[in-house]
């Protein structure tokens, strides 16, 4: 992701000149590094260069089949209606690092040790937002909004209920109706009470169940949309049902019995563990990539990219680097994914499996 430098003011303490290169350097470096690691938005998020002051996403509803005609007979007109609008606005997000007096007077070559980290630290802690702030709106689609590093996020889907919900609605005037995409039930353990146990087997077959809920889902029309789905999203804190994923994802055979069945879902995954989403019980997100892409689901529009300042601080003499981008996450469908949660008992606004 390219990094914007303004131009400072033409400074002409000799330490300066011999700083400002080579943080630049380190930036620019550490970006690449992060660049090429990736992160929980690349891998999740559609990230997508914006110019406005927000993003609409608007939905329609699709054309149907062809229809039969008798020879000399006028094709059937399809009409097409708006049947959502979803906007995206931008955030403002800033942050600064200060190299003093002193450190500038002693660097006698290149650039100092403690400067460095700073300005590594500096460049991690924007593609630490980026990531952060994905992980946040995910693990709490359940709400309609959340607070992230003081910025207020609307964490709805188009029709206006939060991501996840039970009531979801599909359709316009012609038709319509509502689908869920926020389950519970059995999917690691199985039992009753104190009695409720782990197993490989269970999870394997909720996940066949879930992925089926994804390949259901309908569009405007009130057609099947028959996407695979193809992620598992983990929170970072239940090392047992990530543990259970693996095995049941990457396992030829069937697991948990003496049959030498397959594993219908070997191979067929991708697990994502996000390690900022901490849970209190073992639930997970599943999610098809195709529709994630095609439905617009996950978002995230990049107006501003990194854009780097600096000046002296005439009070302290400091040397004074300043970070600004501006960004908008959202979600432009509920379509693309789902969540599961594991209980026995109800969880309100959940639908049973």
């Amino acid at each position: 992701m390219s990094i914007i430098y303004s131009e400072n003011s033409g400074f002409s303490n000799a330490a300066i000149g011999k700083l400002e290169t080579p943080i630049k350097m380190v930036i620019e470096h550490e970006s690449d590094l992060q660049t090429k690691r990736g992160g929980i938005c690349d891998w999740l998020f559609n990230v997508e260069r914006s110019t406005r002051f927000g993003e609409t996403i608007v939905g329609q509803n699709e054309f149907g089949v062809f229809s039969a005609a008798e020879e000399g007979a006028g094709a059937e007109n399809d009409s097409i209606e708006e049947t959502y609008r979803k906007f995206i606005e931008h955030i403002q997000f800033m942050k600064e690092f200060t190299i003093t007096a002193q450190m500038m007077e002693d660097a006698n070559y290149g650039v100092a040790a403690d400067a460095r980290r700073r300005a590594e630290n500096f460049t991690r802690a924007y593609y630490k937002t980026m990531h952060k702030i994905c992980e946040y709106a995910l693990a709490n689609g359940t709400q309609s909004e959340g607070v992230f590093a003081k910025a207020k996020l609307d964490l709805t889907a188009p029709d206006g209920l939060p991501l996840f919900a039970s009531n979801h609605l599909y359709g316009g005037k012609r038709t319509n109706g509502t689908q869920s995409n926020y389950f519970f039930g059995d999917i690691f353990k199985s039992g009753t009470g104190d009695a409720r146990v782990a197993s490989a087997a269970v999870f394997e077959e909720a996940l066949g169940e879930l992925a089926a809920k994804i390949r259901n889902m309908k569009d405007e029309n009130g057609d099947i949309l028959g996407y695979t789905a193809d992620t598992i999203i983990l929170p970072g804190n239940r090392p047992m049902a990530e543990a259970i994923a693996k095995k049941v994802c990457g396992s030829e055979g069937a697991l948990g019995n003496g049959y030498n069945d397959i594993n219908l879902q070997y191979g067929n995954w991708n697990i994502v563990v996000m390690p900022n989403w901490q849970t209190e019980d073992d639930r997970l997100l599943v999610m098809s990539s195709e529709a994630n892409k095609n439905l617009s689901g996950n978002m995230f529009f990049n107006r501003v990219p990194l854009t780097v300042s600096n000046w002296v601080d005439n009070h302290t003499g400091n040397y004074i680097w300043n970070g600004r981008c501006r960004f908008g996450v959202g979600f432009g469908s509920y379509k693309h994914i789902l969540l599961a949660v594991d209980s026995e008992s109800a969880v309100e606004n959940a639908t049973k499996m």
